[in-house]
């Protein structure tokens, strides 16, 4: 006795089933290789860049280049420290102010301000006069004040500076 006779299942049945199932098996099997083949290729020509240089090579090119950006910024940054330093204690704020010094008519005569950002700096104020020459006198100004007296002028040329947008 057999045991599909047991079971009361005739045994051309089964063996039917499985040769479909198997057939089915076989087929899934025949499209994941055609699925497979076709993801290959397309991996391949992935991986393949212009002139058959590989994906990984294009990568490590293109990350060594952002390495050597990386070390540019960083120069650059350190540069851009020294030129914030460097502008503390250039003169970048100005005022000017003409005048006609011994009303003989013109304004030949200047006064000059020239502060830098802490507001330290210097007035230059330049006389001009027909029958002597011109007179230049230059006061030091510290923190925006002035130990010496100053003229109208200057201190108008001082307000100017003062109030310069840098």
């Amino acid at each position: 006795m057999n045991l599909f006779d047991t079971i009361g299942i005739d045994g051309s049945f089964v063996v039917i089933g499985l040769a479909a199932f198997s057939v089915l098996l076989l087929i899934l099997i025949l499209v994941l290789f055609h699925k497979n083949s076709r993801l290959t290729k397309r991996y391949e020509k992935f991986m393949q860049g212009e002139e058959a240089v590989s994906l990984e090579k294009a990568f490590g090119k293109k990350f060594g280049q952002v390495d050597a950006l990386i070390e540019k910024t960083k120069q650059i940054d350190s540069r851009l420290e020294k030129i914030d330093e460097t502008l503390l204690y250039a003169y970048q704020k100005v005022g000017v102010v003409r005048y006609d010094a011994f009303q003989m008519g013109g304004k030949l005569s200047f006064a000059l301000a020239m502060l830098n950002e802490k507001n330290d700096g210097f007035i230059i104020n330049s006389m001009h006069s027909t029958g002597e020459g011109c007179y230049t006198y230059v006061k030091e100004i510290i923190k925006g004040e002035s130990f010496v007296i100053l003229a109208e002028e200057e201190k108008e040329a001082l307000e100017m500076a003062l109030n310069s947008r840098v």
